[in-house]
């Protein structure tokens, strides 16, 4: 029995009557596991419960609008870099469903992908708007019924076997969204752990740096002070503090570190990823060969113009008309101590454009990692952002969607 690429292969054992299963949450993964479900199994009823006016709106925003729906792992050397939690369960939960099958999946939708050099994968039309209303035309297509504006108010076992959502019986649940629903499942004492946001920008005590708006970084290390938690990559500067791609991934890494503190730290700043020693010798090696050159004309390590003259003058203290020949050891020191750990006080977070990603969930300690079946309750599955697996940003959460639905659908089928 085939498990990959597309269609599930299914012995010719239909039971005797139609499947009936209710998916709760009309995103990326209640709509995919909808539509494969229906594909597995055509005389399947399946129905999708959206408490929003539209489904999949969320997805409609990734990306930048573009919709970044998975990575090629080729920069990924483990798993664990990309999904901090969870990530033993993904690597069983990509063995069966994994990048590859979704760029074959959406390409029956007739949406083929993209590779950009930072692995990101994108839709070749670049347009997410497209990529959700191919899978709302499939879903259509395939006969699922959606009932969006119906918030679910209680999930229970049917006294007869099954399941009755809002008085309504079906023989499965798929529970695929966190939020308000995980207190309609509160009455059946499912371990869950505590969501908290996991991926966000961080703003700064610091009104001088909020003047460097939208200067880039190319290639910063950010760690929080005290702790083991660092992260590298480019890091933007924001009229409220730090963003970009470093940024997110630490504010990943440390997604409960930074709810348990209120999102009060101290946060180090490596701004060239390199060691002090290594910016000491070459500025000494500037001071020896261009001694007569201004220290704020001799940019260090592609350091964009005004940041390297923000460091110059707000961190280090040095004259604008300094020249390498008048900068002594103190100076050379305090240079470097300031390019490879400069510290700022983190006094909250903001959200990250209008994407939203927790950490938390349903436990995965209560979940069968192989069909993402409730242990306690037979008949009710999760899958997507309402299990206690997150990643960092770059595509991979939506590959977690697409896999955890991927197995729920295949175990219902079965």
């Amino acid at each position: 029995m085939a498990h990959r690429n597309g269609v599930h292969l299914i012995d010719n054992q239909y039971s005797n009557r139609a499947l009936k299963t209710a998916v709760i949450g009309g995103g990326a993964a209640g709509c995919f596991c909808a539509v494969q479900l229906k594909r597995n199994r055509p005389e399947a009823e399946v129905c999708v419960f959206e408490s929003g006016p539209s489904t999949m709106h969320k997805l409609s925003l990734t990306g930048g609008g573009r919709c970044n729906f998975t990575n090629s792992f080729e920069r990924v050397s483990s798993l664990e870099e990309v999904y901090p939690r969870g990530f033993r369960q993904m690597k069983r939960l990509l063995a069966a469903f994994d990048h590859r099958d979704t760029g074959k999946w959406f390409s029956l939708l007739g949406i083929g992908s993209v590779v950009e050099s930072d692995s990101r994968v994108f839709p070749s039309c670049m347009d997410a708007r497209k990529v959700v209303r191919s899978i709302q035309k499939e879903m259509s297509r395939l006969g699922v019924s959606v009932e969006c504006g119906h918030r679910v108010e209680s999930i229970s076992p049917a006294p007869q076997g099954g399941w009755t959502v809002d008085s309504e019986h079906f023989d499965n649940v798929v529970v695929t969204t966190g939020g308000g629903l995980l207190k309609a499942l509160g009455s059946l004492e499912i371990a869950t752990v505590k969501p908290v946001p996991s991926l966000f920008t961080l703003k700064l005590d610091c009104a001088a740096i909020k003047e460097l708006m939208g200067v880039i970084a190319p290639d910063a290390t950010v760690s929080i002070q005290g702790t083991a938690f660092k992260s590298r990559g480019a890091l933007l500067i924001t009229d409220w503090g730090i963003s970009g791609p470093a940024t997110l991934r630490l504010s990943s890494y440390a997604a409960r570190f930074l709810a348990e503190k209120n999102y009060i730290c101290n946060l180090a700043i490596n701004w060239v990823s390199s060691n002090q020693q290594e910016i000491q010798d070459r500025c000494r090696k500037l001071k020896s060969s261009c001694p007569r050159k201004m220290l704020s004309t001799t940019c260090l390590q592609g350091l964009p113009d005004r940041l390297w003259k923000f460091i110059l003058k707000e961190r280090c203290g040095l004259r604008d008309d300094l020249r390498w020949a008048e900068i002594g050891d103190k100076g050379i020191n305090r240079l470097s101590s300031i390019l490879t750990s400069d510290s700022y006080p983190v006094c909250g977070r903001a959200a990250f454009k209008e994407e939203f990603v927790t950490a938390g969930g349903i436990s995965l300690d209560a979940v069968d990692i192989r069909s993402l079946e409730c242990k306690k309750y037979p008949g009710l599955y999760f899958a997507g952002e309402v299990l206690d697996i997150d990643a960092v940003t770059g595509g991979f959460n939506l590959q977690a969607a697409w896999s955890t639905a991927y197995c729920v659908a295949a175990a219902i089928s079965d």
